[in-house]
């Protein structure tokens, strides 16, 4: 267990020791499945670990040209890029970082393709199954009049140069689900998969969670490569490399109590730091906190920033929580650091990496100027 008397608060803690249990479970996947299994970016961009990432995964997924820039840069090879529209001001510098590219319609593929071919860079389109398991609409990519994705009644014949298909309609899913996935895929672009050379499964494959079954996913994967054996398989999972690799250590700076509601107020915000817990929305755990019984003190945590939502609840504690206390939230290394803002000024979380020894590796810290150099 982290010795959290170590760390500076606020700040984001990566653990070495879970990462490394995460990155054995997509290893057996990878060698069982036969299946590429590449990082998406957008859940963690922490380069600081990217050179273990680059030894358990075949790559990494950008979805900009920063992001590209950083995978040809820290991970040391080209990215697979995605991104909903290129421009003409970003496409240059992420054909110079790729060697896969998805088009998410055909009037991209033939502005931009041409250009991409002419550098040996492989080209795919991202089609949408009209399937999707995920409830919320906000993270729904399949939801009616979605900009994601072309579904076939729009895709006629396959446009000359591209040599792969991508879906993304999964979200911290189980195999089952991406056994539908593919289910809908076959029904609505089977004529098109003996046509192409890679199939990219997106994201969402939250392979490394306690209830997964990757016997499962291993079971899937294997009976469509029987299906379709000439197709390179492609999975691109984000949260699933560090999933429950972390926390975000966290002081309680005030008491607050109004209209019967008890809150902790903490020298963070779930607005700037932990934007997802306030969009999907979800509570994460807090270490020594629980469920509140029926009759148990309800305290709720509020965030550092001006906006009235920026708080979230609620918890119970074995004794009342005091100024001074430390707050630790788990699982706060996917989608936190990479969705950060600086709303108020509020200044961005230490990030600090700890392993076996105990040992604390402060990566960066954030000062007026991130803030300053941000707004110039």
């Amino acid at each position: 267990m982290v010795d959290f008397s170590k760390i500076p608060s606020p700040c984001y803690v990566l653990d070495r020791e879970l990462l490394a249990v995460n990155l054995a479970v997509i290893d057996d996947v990878r060698r069982r499945s036969g299946a590429e299994i590449i990082v998406a970016l957008k859940a963690c961009a922490m380069w600081s670990i990217f050179s273990e990432l680059a030894l358990h995964s075949d790559g990494a997924t950008a979805s900009s040209a920063a992001e590209a820039r950083l995978v040809r840069e820290y991970f040391g090879r080209p990215a697979h890029t995605y991104a909903p529209v290129y421009t003409d001001s970003s496409i240059g510098d992420i054909l110079d970082c790729s060697d896969h590219i998805t088009f998410n319609s055909v009037a991209q593929f033939e502005r931009f393709g041409q250009q991409a071919l002419l550098r040996g860079i492989s080209c795919g389109l991202r089609i949408n199954p009209q399937y999707s398991p995920v409830e919320t609409d906000l993270y729904n990519p399949c939801i009616a009049g979605s900009r994601l994705g072309i579904t076939a009644d729009e895709l006629g014949e396959l446009p000359e140069g591209i040599e792969g298909l991508h879906f993304h309609v999964l979200c911290e899913s189980r195999p089952h689900h991406l056994r539908k996935a593919l289910e809908a895929v076959e029904t609505h672009f089977g004529r098109l998969l003996d046509r192409v050379k890679w199939l990219n499964m997106g994201g969402g494959h939250l392979m490394t969670h306690e209830d997964y079954d990757c016997d499962e996913l291993v079971e899937i994967l294997c009976s469509f490569r029987e299906r379709h054996p000439h197709l390179r398989l492609i999975l691109e999972p984000g949260s699933a490399f560090t999933w429950r690799t972390g926390y975000l250590v966290s002081t309680v700076e005030d008491i607050v109590r109004n209209g019967g509601v008890n809150t902790a107020m903490l020298d963070v915000s779930f607005a700037c730091h932990m934007p997802d817990c306030l969009e999907m929305p979800y509570k994460p755990a807090i270490v020594g906190a629980h469920e509140p019984a029926e009759g148990e003190t309800r305290w709720r945590m509020g965030g550092n920033s001006c906006l009235a939502g920026d708080w979230c609840g609620d918890w119970a504690f074995d004794r009342e929580p005091r100024r001074g206390d430390r707050i630790i939230f788990e699982d706060m290394i996917h989608y936190t650091m990479v969705k950060t803002t600086m709303f108020n000024g509020v200044a961005h979380p230490s990030i600090a990496i700890t392993d076996a020894s105990g040992q604390v590796q402060m990566v960066r810290s954030f000062g007026y100027e991130d803030f300053r150099d941000r707004m110039s």
